[in-house]
């Protein structure tokens, strides 16, 4: 198991979910946490936890991935102490309405291409230069079962994240003789905010999204990502697909009543 202690690891949409619990992960590995998201609030109270559990340095800023300058900007003006990025979890991300295609929206569409494909290449395109230029680092993406089979009305969704899997990729491809890895860990259900703002705040919708099985937790995920990451350097796990038990496809699940 590599050690990770003191590694810089910047994760994208750490304010909840997956993004939060992989901080957790981190932190127990005496990782150096920089944390982003848009909600700032979130991420500082997140960090004071972990400073105070595991005496661990954190810094946190408040970032929409969707803003190409905003990125430049954020990453250009790391203090420099957090400029050598170890890994990168790109793990912001959403799902916005579920509709057929002649009947979408045409603002959820953007948010999620915006989010999704154009955020992921924002970051990766800032942080990957310098890994490039250490010859070390590891790009871990947060994708989807909804990258590899599609469901009906997640057109725009799955097709966000048919690109997060083809990007994964190229990476890894383009990455090809340096010492930079790349891994995909792409989950199925997984209980956080997801269904909720995938509904726009309904709660009794998105909570019928879980009902009667039981889905991956956030933590699932995130011990997932941190094997990957403590895997020996010679070893790159590419892709890792994870579903609850209760879930054969996305379109297969088994609820008990």
């Amino acid at each position: 198991m590599k050690s990770l202690k003191d590694n810089i690891v910047c994760i994208t949409g750490a304010s909840s979910g997956i993004g939060a619990a992989c901080a957790v992960q981190f932190a127990e590995q005496g990782c150096a946490l920089l944390l982003m998201a848009r909600r700032k609030e979130r991420i500082d109270t997140l960090a004071r936890d972990l400073e105070t559990q595991y005496n661990v340095r954190t810094h946190c800023v408040q970032l929409d991935v969707r803003r190409q300058k905003d990125v430049e900007r954020v990453f250009g003006s790391l203090p420099q102490e957090w400029k050598a990025i170890d890994i990168l979890v790109n793990n912001a991300g959403l799902a916005s309405g579920l509709t057929k295609v002649h009947e979408g929206n045409l603002e959820d569409w953007e948010e999620m291409i915006d989010t999704n494909v154009k955020g992921l290449l924002y970051v990766t395109r800032v942080v990957l230069p310098e890994m490039v230029k250490r010859n070390e680092g590891h790009v871990i993406n947060i994708g989807s079962i909804a990258g590899h089979q599609l469901y009906p009305k997640g057109n725009v969704y799955c097709a966000t994240k048919y690109a997060v899997n083809a990007l994964t990729l190229g990476m890894r491809m383009d990455l090809l003789g340096t010492n930079v890895r790349v891994s995909s860990v792409d989950p199925g259900m997984v209980q956080t905010e997801f269904s909720l703002v995938r509904f726009h705040g309904d709660a009794e919708r998105a909570a019928q999204t879980y009902t009667n099985m039981v889905p991956l937790r956030p933590e699932d995920i995130a011990e997932i990502v941190l094997f990957c990451a403590t895997r020996p350097p010679h070893v790159d796990i590419s892709e890792v697909i994870v579903m609850p038990t209760a879930q054969a496809s996305v379109n297969h699940v088994h609820r008990t009543a």
